[in-house]
């Protein structure tokens, strides 16, 4: 009997992927709680943050930016805490053309509040802005499984990233270039197109 909590197609990957080393869930549950008791002081930066048009039935979704990198915080107000957090991180591994057209997301939420489709309406709130996603050098099997997901409504290619250089692969490759210590996956925003990715960061196609 498959009592796996990932679909099939999922499963056959898990020891092909660079799997993502997972955090001790009191590291995570402590760091929300910070976060949390800051929002509430108001002399704290993080207090006046704006909410933005995320639709959800208990969550409140508020965003801020820091040096380039963009925050999205799920607030549960009536549970008084923080459901979690995805910040869409810059690289050090792009050059300064391609930067400002890329970020990496990283999201943390707590255990009440996985696989819930949160992170999902995080990334499509991102990628409904026109704005493009890049996976880091590692994955966990639910973060796979949630880009395979959102490439039935958004462009996914096969990018290889090597001495700041990227080069898009293809939307199909080998398994064994798809397991290449350098191959990403990258998301393409709404509306976007490939031919205008590579002009406006000049990557190789």
């Amino acid at each position: 009997m498959n009592i796996s909590p990932f679909p099939p197609w999922i499963v056959g990957w898990l020891s092909e992927l660079r799997i993502d080393v997972a955090l001790p869930e009191d590291d995570i549950a402590l760091e929300l709680k910070k976060l949390y008791r800051r929002m509430q002081r108001p002399v704290d930066p993080m207090h006046a943050m704006a909410v933005i048009d995320i639709e959800h039935p208990r969550l409140r979704f508020r965003y801020r930016e820091a040096d380039g990198e963009h925050y999205v915080y799920a607030e549960d107000p009536a549970g008084a805490c923080l459901a979690g957090y995805t910040v869409f991180n810059r690289l050090i591994e792009v050059n300064k053309r391609t930067d400002p057209h890329l970020r990496a997301p990283h999201s943390k939420y707590a255990p009440p509040y996985r696989r819930q489709g949160i992170a999902s309406l995080v990334y499509r709130w991102w990628l409904d802005g026109g704005r493009n996603l890049i996976t880091g050098v590692r994955q966990s099997p639910a973060s796979h499984a949630l880009w395979h997901s959102l490439a039935a409504d958004y462009p996914l290619y096969y990018v290889q990233l090597h001495d700041k250089r990227l080069r898009v692969l293809g939307r199909q490759v080998s398994p064994t270039m798809r397991e290449a210590f350098h191959t990403r996956m990258l998301l393409l925003g709404k509306n976007g197109c490939l031919e205008h990715f590579v002009h406006q960061t000049g990557c190789q196609h």
